[in-house]
């Protein structure tokens, strides 16, 4: 039996309801193969501040270094948007990423044939949408300096190294290795001279991957391809800036930002948290879907602790769970009854530990 320590960061508004479902199903996984967890909760954003006088406290930075992964809910709160930024739940998350060394992070956007009504854009478009984004975390121009801002004039700094592109780079180009082996490579290189040093820095890498095929894209064009002929693409990096705004665009493939993981990837114990937001204005009514939480955790179990076969029982168990009808109110069509979060999670709980899984639809 192994045990994995595992510091949680509930985080604010819908955090703290998907993370107990992701972290009961990574519980009943885990569990099936003899894992054991130590699952301790420490806080993190908005709470953190109220409770701390910062949005990242010691005890936390503490846990999370320590920690073999950690699993994050969601932080934001627009009571303060206008507090100092130092203040503010997202200098935390920033903070934490820096403190992590988690440089890559990867966000999978695949689209479940059951739920493509969910989407605007025409069933026929998402057929066979599986894309892997994997977005420069700790550089660019939320890292760079200086920054400042007056009453009159703001300024901020995008900066990158080679080396910082590199690493990211080959993270992607060896994910494309065991996919569909095409990487594209998302910068602005006709106007930014960062984007110039990306463009030459990736091909370089790409050079060492010649079974895989590199294509760059300027990030204008990038916007569109992904949801004109999402299909066609496999494995797309890019830095920090493009691939935040980029990665939020590809939610509306899958129908729902509710849907989506992701996995933070670096030097330090890996960081994983559903792509959504804290989502205040439905925190607190157990109607939050708690999926791109979930596949978080299976994210955490593959990534983040090297257990590939809990994490592909996750996996298969939410796949069942979506394939049996249960939806929550993001996805719910008219007439359809709507799951609550801890109901969804209840179904994709039992599904884990069914020897032989048999989905059970929602009840009416």
């Amino acid at each position: 039996m192994t045990q994995f320590t595992i510091a949680v960061l509930p985080g604010d508004g819908i955090g703290p309801e998907v993370t107990a479902e992701a972290m009961r199903a990574l519980r009943a996984a885990g569990e099936l193969f003899g894992h054991t967890f130590s699952l301790t909760e420490y806080p993190m954003g908005a709470r953190a501040y109220r409770e701390h006088g910062e949005p990242f406290p010691e005890v936390t930075r503490d846990a999370v270094s320590a920690a073999d992964a950690v699993f994050l809910g969601a932080v934001g709160d627009p009571g303060m948007d206008k507090a100092p930024r130092r203040h503010r739940p997202e200098a935390g998350l920033l903070a934490l990423r820096k403190l992590l060394r988690a440089y890559a992070n990867l966000r999978p956007v695949a689209v479940h044939p059951a739920l493509a009504h969910a989407s605007p854009l025409r069933p026929e478009r998402l057929a066979g949408v599986d894309v892997l984004i994997v977005r420069e975390l700790t550089g660019g121009i939320y890292y760079g300096e200086p920054r400042w801002k007056s009453a009159t004039e703001a300024g901020n700094t995008m900066r990158y190294s080679a080396k910082e592109i590199e690493r990211v780079a080959r993270v992607a180009f060896e994910a494309a290795s065991s996919r569909r082996k095409r990487v594209l490579s998302v910068d602005k290189a006709n106007v930014l001279e960062v984007s110039q040093l990306w463009r030459d820095t990736v091909t370089r890498v790409g050079a060492e991957y010649p079974d895989v095929a590199l294509e760059h894209l300027y990030v204008d064009f990038a916007a569109m391809r992904l949801v004109a002929s999402p299909a066609s693409i496999d494995v797309l990096v890019t830095e920090n800036l493009f691939g935040d705004i980029l990665s939020d665009e590809a939610a509306v493939l899958a129908g729902s930002l509710g849907l989506l993981p992701s996995a933070s990837l670096g030097d330090g114990p890996g960081l994983f948290e559903p792509v959504h937001g804290s989502a205040p204005d439905i925190a607190g009514k157990g109607i939050a879907n708690p999926i791109g939480a979930i596949a978080s955790a299976a994210l955490l179990l593959r990534h983040g602790l090297d257990l590939p076969e809990a994490a592909n029982l996750i996996d298969a168990a939410v796949k069942a769970a979506l394939d049996a009808g249960w939806r929550t109110r993001d996805l719910a069509q008219p007439g359809e009854r709507a799951a609550t979060s801890r109901e969804l999670g209840d179904a994709v709980v039992r599904l884990i530990q069914a020897t032989a899984p048999v989905p059970q639809p929602l009840p009416a």
